[in-house]
């Protein structure tokens, strides 16, 4: 009985907030971009690069409440169609669940 009120007395002072938050989604190596805009109207994500990325290559997004992978059908820049981004460009890739500002990519 005592090591249950113990519990409890930890949960509720908040010295146990491990058990009470999720976990953060599990992601493998440096991020390759950050999300900057979404535009949720056309699922269009705006995301900024930090090394050249094309057509093809598979994506993790990850963020406080995004948790998914993708592979990149279609890129965009000033709204044409381009196969590789370059570091640092910020184009639109066209995704298939919401993402956030915020969020980061890895690649998956």
């Amino acid at each position: 009985m005592r090591k249950l009120i113990s519990k409890i007395k930890k949960l509720v002072s908040g010295k146990s907030k491990a058990s009470l938050t999720k976990p953060a989604p599990v992601t493998k190596g440096k991020p390759i971009g950050e999300v900057t805009h979404y535009y949720g109207d056309i699922s269009v994500a705006i995301v900024k690069f930090n090394r050249p990325f094309s057509c093809g290559e598979k994506v993790h997004f990850s963020g406080a409440t995004t948790d998914f992978k993708e592979t990149v059908k279609s890129m965009q820049y000033e709204h044409k169609s381009i196969e590789t981004a370059k570091k640092g460009q910020e184009v639109g890739i066209k995704v298939g669940d919401k993402v956030r500002e915020g969020d980061l990519v890895f690649e998956a």
